[in-house]
């Protein structure tokens, strides 16, 4: 995969699909990396321009010495779609990248035209439950949470696979610096006043089994932008790309057509397409 090297910070990425296709822009979830969303993606209409990447701290991406600033993830993500030539994009973020979302959106619409808003929220848990996490992890590395943070984003019943042990292979091997970076990232972050004032179109998505991030604490978020929709996928937890991906590609590839993002709204037949 290439590197993009921004000057400060060398950031992974993947990016996919027809020079000429509509662009979308994927940014995961804390603890995770680029490939949460590999099996969503597969199932995506043909024909988008996907590009993805590893946050600062996270997979492949440099971590650099932290705390974070939420402003400096949001720059991150637009000199990275700056590099790759990407404007005008549907930008779909999951838990951190979703306040990524939120943040590049108040700052350059020319960057974003619709935004989805993944088991997210404009402020997530208060700085003393962060301040407990980070204290936690300097303790005792991310494997000392890493089982209550599973519990959390799981479902039992995705929790009994094999493909567990890649979840925690992944949350476990993050870069402690980069985790806590993006823990004070979130735990300083509280964008209800700015995502207030967006107007675009937005979709938010919510697991019923997410102990992360609840539904009522997504649809609060989601219903501060005027007009947007918000779907509740029941059997899934605070990662639906991974638990439930038909699921979420179906609600994905139905608001991509709505905002007349797709090349071919037309096409039978495609996995994922709701028509």
């Amino acid at each position: 995969m290439p590197i993009a090297d921004l000057g400060d910070i060398r950031l992974n990425y993947s990016l996919e699909g027809p020079e000429d296709g509509e662009p979308v822009v994927f940014a995961h979830a804390l603890g995770t990396d680029l490939t949460v969303w590999d099996k969503m993606v597969a199932l995506l209409p043909p024909g988008l321009r996907v590009l993805r990447y590893d946050l600062r701290g996270h997979g492949l991406s440099d971590a650099p010495g932290g705390p974070y600033a939420m402003g400096t993830l949001v720059r991150d993500a637009e000199r990275l779609m700056e590099h790759c030539g990407i404007s005008d994009a549907a930008f779909v973020g999951l838990s951190i990248g979703g306040m990524v979302a939120q943040g590049l959106a108040a700052k350059r619409l020319d960057l974003v035209r619709a935004m989805v808003l993944s088991n997210t929220a404009c402020k997530i848990a208060t700085r003393e439950v962060w301040d407990k996490r980070i204290a936690a992890v300097e303790a005792g590395g991310i494997a000392a949470l890493s089982e209550a943070t599973l519990e959390r984003w799981f479902s039992p019943a995705f929790r009994a696979t094999p493909e567990l042990s890649r979840w925690r292979a992944i949350l476990e091997g993050t870069s402690v610096q980069g985790y806590l970076g993006c823990c004070h990232a979130i735990a300083g972050t509280d964008f209800m006043t700015p995502t207030s004032g967006l107007r675009l179109p937005v979709l938010g998505i919510a697991g019923g089994r997410d102990g992360s991030t609840p539904a009522d604490l997504v649809r609060e978020t989601v219903e501060l932008v005027p007009g947007a929709r918000f779907e509740l996928i029941r059997k899934a937890g605070h990662l639906p790309p991974v638990e439930t991906p038909e699921a979420m590609a179906a609600l994905l590839a139905d608001f991509l057509g709505a905002q007349g993002h797709l090349k071919q709204p037309g096409s039978c037949g495609t996995p994922g397409h709701v028509h």
